[in-house]
């Protein structure tokens, strides 16, 4: 399955994406640690917990997947590899619901790709697996981040204090949320309308 819209597409995360993945992670090392999750210390006496190797992640992602919890995505910007984007903690009952999270690669940053990805993520969430709610969960000092979207018109809920270990503490994060009630058109065609116009597409 490849959900895509103009040079921006969203694919299944493999195992042979390895090398890829490794090579824009590394280079953004400095960019992405301030928002990445970590592990917290263990208990006295607890297991010492091990960051995952890129196989264990995705075969975790793929299990997580399979068992209708999670739906993980790699990035492409124009074919080539950029970020990742996941939405997990799908739940279902009465609930409906999921959260997003995402990266990309700095050097295609504020080009429209991650608003771009979100929106497909969300509508695919909404139209085809049939959630109701996503959340984003992100760090009040994330201003990169929360301009995503903002500039998608996801609504502000609030403040969940040290929610999430992120860069070796427990860190605060801003709730946002949207609902499919909010989007009967879609996120993406929302985007196209609001979207600021691109250099490159301005008359001459």
């Amino acid at each position: 399955m490849i959900l895509a819209d103009g040079d921006v597409a969203l694919r299944p995360i493999k195992l042979r994406d390895q090398r890829e993945w490794r090579e824009v992670n590394r280079r953004n090392r400095d960019w992405l640690r301030p928002w990445e999750a970590t592990v917290p210390p263990p208990a006295p006496g607890g297991p010492v917990a091990q960051r995952p190797t890129y196989r264990q992640m995705v075969r975790h992602l793929r299990a997580e997947a399979n068992a209708g919890r999670m739906l993980p995505f790699a990035i492409e910007y124009r074919g080539r590899l950029v970020g990742q984007l996941t939405v997990a903690g799908v739940t279902w009952g009465s609930m409906c619901s999921g959260h997003v999270g995402y990266w990309v690669d700095q050097e295609v940053a504020g080009r429209g790709v991650m608003p771009t990805a979100v929106a497909l993520a969300v509508d695919h969430c909404f139209r085809a697996v049939g959630l109701h709610r996503i959340e984003v969960c992100i760090r009040p000092e994330n201003g990169p981040s929360r301009r995503v979207v903002e500039k998608l018109g996801f609504r502000e809920e609030g403040l969940r204090p040290r929610y999430l270990h992120i860069d070796g503490a427990w860190r605060d994060h801003l709730i946002y949320a949207l609902t499919a009630e909010e989007v009967p058109d879609g996120l993406l065609r929302r985007w196209h309308r609001t979207r600021p116009e691109r250099p490159e597409h301005r008359a001459k």
